[in-house]
């Protein structure tokens, strides 16, 4: 009796059990950003202390690019939650960084609240307008390296009062847009700026500029009122033919030294440093460049 009673409740019972449904393999899944290697990728990447890579690898030149490092806040981090925005439907964005590299945008896409990092790196970006961060006045670190632009609005950078760290290299430049003033980081290699193209008081208040790079221009004299912050100064393959005693030094004033400056290339440039001797006397070491 209890063995017609068991086999009587399994045969009404089994029909009613229905296989799960299928995961939906379509469906998005935000937390798979997590698993992009910020910490070696990345850094790796930004990293290059010695070259500037173009997005299909090759070489372009053995100079010092922008010298962005993943910051330690970005490690492990999830992705912002605010699914609504479009440029994180299009970008990767972490908390507080925003990645929109080799997509072929053509300007610059509307920034979550809060970014501090941007990175536009390889795209084909040509104007850079005052409204594009006239709401972002967070930001920290912007890398625009490998666009066309060709074009700075006046003040489009003047709202950001934080910017540490901005890269402009490979680019169409022909002339520099005023810069924030707590800048430490500026590379603005390999466009096509000439002297005319910078003031000259474009870099003397930006008492915190540590490293500027204007390599693979066409410059034909060294900038102004360089800061006495500058530790590392790259104007190498320009078209540089002179230079004066009081471009890096005080002709007034034999005492002088600048104790910070660490490095000055100036290699692929017509002048023959060895005539202008007295130019570099308040320097620790000597320019690389051209001698005899």
């Amino acid at each position: 009796m209890k063995t017609l009673q068991a086999t009587f409740f399994l045969v009404a019972f089994v029909p009613l059990v229905k296989a799960a449904p299928p995961i939906q393999q379509d469906s998005p899944r935000f937390y798979e950003y997590a698993d992009i290697a910020v910490g070696s990728s990345l850094q790796e990447d930004y990293d290059m202390l010695s070259k500037d890579i173009r997005k299909d690898g090759t070489n372009v030149s053995l100079d010092t690019g922008l010298r962005l490092q993943a910051d330690d806040r970005e490690l492990g981090a999830r992705p912002t939650k605010d699914t609504n925005l479009p440029t994180c439907l299009l970008c990767v964005c972490l908390s507080g960084s925003v990645y929109c590299e080799e997509i072929d945008i053509e300007a610059v896409p509307p920034l979550p609240k809060e970014t501090a990092y941007l990175y536009a790196r390889f795209n084909k970006i040509k104007r850079i307008a005052v409204s594009d961060f006239a709401d972002i006045t967070t930001l920290r670190r912007i890398d625009f390296s490998g666009n066309m632009i060709e074009e700075i609005e006046d003040g489009a950078f003047s709202k950001l009062l934080l910017l540490e760290e901005l890269s402009l290299a490979e680019n169409r430049l022909v002339k520099l847009p005023v810069l924030p003033p707590k800048l430490t980081t500026f590379n603005a290699n390999q466009n096509r700026i000439k002297s005319r193209g910078i003031k000259n008081n474009a870099f003397k208040k930006l008492t915190n500029l540590a490293y500027l790079y204007l390599g693979h221009n066409a410059l034909e004299s060294v900038p102004l009122n360089l800061p006495e912050s500058l530790r590392i100064l790259h104007l190498q393959h320009n078209n540089i033919t002179t230079i004066t005693d009081d471009t890096f030094c005080k002709s007034n004033n034999t005492r002088y030294v600048r104790t910070r400056m660490d490095e000055i290339r100036m290699e692929g440039n017509p002048i023959l440093l060895a005539k202008h001797v007295n130019a570099f006397s308040c320097l620790r070491t000597l320019p690389v460049g051209t001698y005899y």
